[in-house]
């Protein structure tokens, strides 16, 4: 049993680094799209998912959750605004790859658990531990460096923060699986998608048909892009601990930010070293607490198993979820519901 358990560790530890290792160098792939712009490469992305994930679908027979959705018009609400903010979302990456600013969308995603903490605070009213709010204070230091350093506030990096930070919101109110989600969200981007590039056929203004077979190929691969790292992440979230997958996170920024660098050549004057050594400050302290918080929670739960094996009765629910925290090897929830999102750049 310990072999298999292992062995089950193992290959969701090979499944988040290839899921995030595939997020992180993604950058390398939009520009390959070019002539195409952003919105067309955007439109074939929706498209090309749906198809894809549909596909998967149908290969493991996993329909019985769509005529569920479909009864429940709050969850499809909030579907159409998943959809529409990750359309946002994809559609600002995109653009901002191709036009020279890999390292200002990595920032994005390296501020993201801050602005996720943020909004709990201020929509869900949660309250943070002090360390946490030595993390967000950090945070909005940086981004005030950051604007100097620009010019201008860091827009690209806000937006992208922000659309996922609230896509990650809506999506824990949704409560569907991975594959299940996106094949739901892409299923409402659709017919917007196909209109747009109907309209772009008719305009004259499509790459689909006029730069080669070749050229066809990777915008309709656009969708394995989107829906492959997915799969790999789900096959790790399940055989990994939380704590594990909240540090693997972090490296899809890491990458994106080192190709940035290393490969497009964009500049890094001391200003912005500056506004990404607080960013990265503001982490260490927020990934510092969440290890701490969820030791104490695991230390805290496995006392009171051990009391209940002495015939002294735990607190009403602690006992099965320590069971679950142990077994699992997982972290038990922190008192604040402020967690960092364990999802990487869609």
């Amino acid at each position: 049993m310990a072999g298999s358990s292992r062995s089950e560790q193992r290959t969701g530890l090979v499944n988040g680094f290839a899921a995030y290792g595939m997020w992180g160098l993604v950058p390398l792939f939009w520009p390959l799209l070019k002539p195409a712009g952003a919105g067309e490469i955007l439109a074939h992305r929706m498209a090309w998912s749906l198809v894809f994930v549909a596909v998967a679908l149908l290969v493991v027979r996993r329909w019985a959750w769509a005529g569920e959705l479909l009864r429940q018009p709050r969850r499809l609400g909030l579907v159409t605004v998943a959809a529409a903010v990750i359309t946002v979302n994809w559609g600002v990456y995109i653009w901002a790859v191709n036009s020279g600013h890999v390292v200002e969308a990595s920032l994005g995603y390296f501020i993201n658990p801050l602005v996720t903490i943020a909004m709990g605070v201020l929509l869900l009213k949660e309250r943070l531990r002090p360390a946490q709010w030595a993390a967000v204070g950090t945070g909005f230091a940086a981004v005030l460096v950051l604007a100097v350093g620009y010019g201008q506030p860091p827009w690209i990096s806000l937006c992208l923060a922000f659309s996922f930070a609230t896509y990650g919101l809506v999506k824990k109110k949704v409560n569907l699986g991975g594959v299940e989600s996106l094949a739901a969200e892409t299923a409402v981007q659709f017919l917007p998608a196909l209109g747009y590039l109907l309209w772009l056929g008719a305009q004259g203004e499509s790459t689909f048909t006029s730069e080669g077979f070749g050229h066809s190929a990777l915008l309709a691969a656009t969708g394995l892009v989107t829906a492959i790292p997915l799969v790999c992440f789900g096959a790790a979230a399940i055989r990994v601990p939380l704590s594990t997958l909240g540090l693997l996170q972090y490296l899809a920024p890491v990458f994106q930010f080192l190709l940035g660098i290393l490969y497009f050549g964009e500049a890094m004057p001391p200003e912005r070293w500056a506004g990404f050594g607080l960013v990265w400050l503001a982490l260490a302290l927020l990934t510092w607490d969440a290890l701490r918080t969820a030791h104490r929670t695991a230390r805290t739960l496995r006392a009171r198993l051990d009391r209940a094996g002495d015939g002294v009765p735990p607190v009403e629910g602690s006992a099965a979820r320590a069971s679950e925290v142990v077994a699992s090897g997982a972290p038990a929830p922190a008192t604040s519901g402020a967690g960092v999102q364990v999802r990487g750049p869609r």
